[in-house]
């Protein structure tokens, strides 16, 4: 799972697999990276031949310069409309030739022996006063270089999802299809279940999806197959903010969602009242709400969703529903995108079973065809395991004050014997716990100094190496899209807010980090 070292651990091992291969003829020259390459200088990393050629479709930002600039090795695969804010050429590149042009000056100056010796001397001055000016210029240029890539490279965010980026290249080629268009939706909406992006930025890229959306379901209303049992429609949706709500009950979904859970404070008794007095407001039967929604009575799902709004609205849930994209199999199988976003998260990093990460890699990447229906109903159903363990490890974390207040920053340490602790050393699970307790604590505490904090969490990773994985996320009032975050030198190369550090080290990595934040 961890990169630390993209030219040993990538790149040559993607080189030698080919090399080994059947189908290695002379040299690999062309090679594609997806979601990775993009925000480190490559060329200087993998040292690869002068003929190779990288095509980079990444949503991390900020994109190194180097990489922007190189346009014979490196192709950049980004939307015209994604703003880099890449700082100018002039600014951050210089060419060393007027150094050279002014040592030649100083050296032909002092071959002039003919000329008298004041002349030369007075030439000589000149020649030295002039050198001294262009390395004061040199000096400046360079400070003023570093502040420039400072300010750029400080922030760590993600642009449109490299599903949206490939979707759009295949259509402009013609060669886009409805599967293509439901992966681009599965791209985008995992960047808004895992916090990569604000909601505005996946409200414009929800719009863009549905005019494709559209488009397609125009097209195809003619075709023999619209109304076969192996068709597949995509339909945009007004939906609840309830996770896996439709292979949930109802109940269940409502406890293990993280909106709701801190709207209603359910870890605590004053919490559970309150979600009585909401099931009450909606006039549905408990017996109803507890059972799996695919046995509640027709009657009652019709209008669900607008039940719930109206109750939500009443309890200060003001979203509650939240534009997706739901896709239909035929006539009997109906996904949201966050139910496949959640199911082959839950795939990719199962910890259940001795598998290896590339087991786990083609079962969820084998999730996402709607021939393989079986592998998405195993992912949905460890995705209930894994969001039943972060519900119970916030509501633990809460009532035993494990959050602690570092000054710049909150902090919170899972300690090995921790229930479902396993589950947290992957970055995706993670990542939503530390959303979901952020979220939970600022509801829960009267400081409200807090809101303004981020949040670092920490969980054993490896416990014979005595290893730990660090995460950090943004203040719970943060709203920009750049997320700050300290570079280390064991950052993983696809998950840059995710640290790898030995136990002994952490607390140094603390120190040091609530030295630069103060």
């Amino acid at each position: 799972m961890f990169v630390t070292d993209i030219r040993k651990e990538f790149y040559e091992v993607v080189v030698n697999q080919v090399r080994n291969s059947s189908f290695f003829v002379l040299f690999y020259q062309y090679f594609v990276l997806i979601n990775c390459g993009a925000n480190v200088d490559l060329l200087e990393t993998l040292q690869p031949e002068e003929d190779s050629v990288f095509f980079i479709c990444d949503t991390h930002r900020p994109v190194d310069v180097v990489n922007v600039y190189n346009d014979t090795q490196i192709k950049l695969l980004i939307k015209q409309d994604d703003d880099l804010g890449v700082p100018s050429y002039d600014d951050i590149f210089r060419d060393d030739e007027e150094d050279e042009e002014a040592g030649d000056d100083s050296g032909n100056e002092s071959d002039g022996s003919a000329e008298p010796s004041g002349k030369r001397r007075r030439y000589d001055e000149d020649a030295l006063e002039r050198r001294i000016e262009r390395q004061r210029a040199r000096r400046e240029w360079e400070a003023r270089r570093r502040e420039i890539l400072f300010d750029y490279e400080q922030y760590e965010f993600h642009g449109t999802s490299a599903a949206l980026v490939m979707f759009e290249l295949a259509w402009v080629m013609s060669k886009d299809t409805k599967d293509m268009l439901w992966w681009s939706v599965i791209g985008v909406t995992d960047q808004w279940v895992h916090d990569k992006i604000p909601h505005m930025k996946y409200v414009t890229d929800i719009a863009t999806l549905q005019r494709h959306v559209s488009r397609h379901n125009h097209r195809n209303e003619d075709e023999e197959n619209s109304l076969s049992i192996d068709c597949m429609r995509i339909t945009f949706e007004y939906d609840l903010r309830l996770v896996l709500y439709q292979h949930w009950s109802l109940y269940e979904s409502i406890c293990n969602s993280c909106y709701t859970s801190c709207s209603f404070k359910l870890w605590s008794i004053n919490g559970q009242k309150k979600l009585q007095e909401f099931l009450a407001d909606m006039g549905l039967p408990l017996k109803q709400v507890r059972q799996k929604f695919n046995s509640m009575d027709m009657t009652i799902k019709e209008n669900l969703r607008e039940v719930i709004e109206e109750s939500a609205n009443k309890f200060s849930m003001k979203d509650i529903r939240v534009q997706t994209f739901a896709v239909h199999f035929g006539f009997k199988n109906r996904f949201l995108a966050s139910d496949v976003v959640h199911a082959a998260a839950a795939l990719l990093e199962n910890v259940e079973k001795d598998e290896t990460p590339t087991d786990n890699f083609i079962k969820a990447l084998d999730c996402l065809s709607r021939s393989n229906l079986e592998w998405l109903h195993l992912g949905i159903a460890l995705a209930k395991k894994k969001l039943k363990a972060i519900q119970q490890t916030v509501a633990s974390c809460i009532c035993t004050n494990l959050i602690l207040s570092q000054g710049p920053f909150l902090y919170c340490h899972l300690l090995e014997g921790t229930p479902d602790v396993k589950l947290f050393s992957k970055p995706l699970a993670l990542t939503l716990l530390c959303k979901y307790l952020l979220k939970a604590f600022v509801c829960s505490t009267r400081n409200k100094r807090c809101k303004i904090l981020p949040l670092i969490m920490a969980a054993p990773l490896d416990v014979e190496k005595g290893t730990v994985i660090v995460l950090g996320i943004p203040p719970e009032s943060e709203t920009s899209d750049k997320k700050k975050w300290v570079s280390n030198s064991n950052s993983n190369h696809f998950y840059f807010q995710v640290s790898l550090l030995k136990m002994e080290d952490r607390g140094k990595f603390l120190d040091a980090l609530i030295a630069l934040l103060s």
